[in-house]
């Protein structure tokens, strides 16, 4: 685990050759604070370069699988803007590490999987969920565009019309829906989801491993090429709502557990 050993907030575990990467932030439902985010823009890269795993399972510890941003380093992005620069920059590294990483990455999603924790988990390449978990991207509920990978990633899934709605409102779904809809492949019931997922990355192991990979990374390749072309702006996008009076509102409101008033950016 030499690889591994300089993570404050992401776990490591192995069973033969399946790494399992587990955010490891509890407390706070595994919402992405700027530790867990920078950990998060590299962890991808080293998890390809280990020579000892060949299949991948992510997931978060505790009830959650992440359940989006740290309001509190939403907060420091509004009193300082140009620590934005850093996200943008890890943003992007997040969704091409999970993009160029070559083994498969299997998303078991726990429980919460929100904004960006959402974008992670729709990036990667098969999808558990538990049956009730909340599955979402409510960026725009805290007046944030879905810049890091959300309007990327979503249309793909399941249609322009029906991820506009849901990128529009922000709107929560259960793991059920969400596999009704085929924004992940697999809801099951909360008591079997490790079996099942553990299931399924023993099958793939026991596969030709480079077939896989190298399948994965063909099949990836308008999906990165899309990526490519669109997060730039994307993203260009979500720091100009990180400085618009809504964000900052809606920031506000989150703390003192009120709604938001929207409408200052008129």
């Amino acid at each position: 685990m030499a690889l591994f050993g300089n993570y404050e907030t992401i776990l490591f575990s192995r069973r033969g050759r399946i790494l399992e990467v587990t955010m490891n932030r509890p407390a706070k439902l595994n919402t992405t604070d700027a530790v867990l985010h920078a950990e998060l823009a590299r962890v991808f890269v080293d998890v390809s370069n280990d020579p000892d795993s060949d299949i991948v399972i992510l997931t978060g510890a505790g009830r959650a699988f992440s359940a989006g941003g740290d309001v509190a380093w939403m907060q420091d992005a509004v009193d300082e803007p140009a620590r934005f620069e850093q996200t943008m920059r890890e943003a992007k590294q997040i969704v091409f590490g999970l993009l160029d990483c070559e083994k498969p990455v299997i998303a078991k999603v726990n429980g919460a999987c929100a904004g960006l924790g959402c974008t992670i988990a729709l990036f990667c390449d098969i999808i558990f969920a538990a049956e009730e978990a909340k599955i979402g991207d409510p960026h725009v509920s805290i007046g944030f565009v879905a810049g890091d990978g959300g309007a990327v990633i979503w249309p793909q899934l399941i249609g322009y019309a029906r991820a506009k709605e849901y990128l529009f409102t922000g709107d929560m779904m259960t793991g059920t829906q969400a596999a009704a809809m085929g924004l992940i492949n697999h809801a099951v019931p909360a008591d079997e989801l490790d079996a099942r997922v553990d299931a399924f990355a023993d099958r793939l192991a026991a596969g030709a491993t480079k077939a896989i990979r190298w399948t994965k990374m063909s099949v990836n390749m308008g999906l990165r090429d899309l990526a490519s072309k669109m997060l730039d702006a994307s993203l260009a996008y979500e720091a100009l709502s990180n400085i618009d009076p809504d964000h900052a509102e809606a920031v506000k409101a989150f703390a003192e557990k009120r709604p938001p008033v929207f409408g200052r950016s008129r």
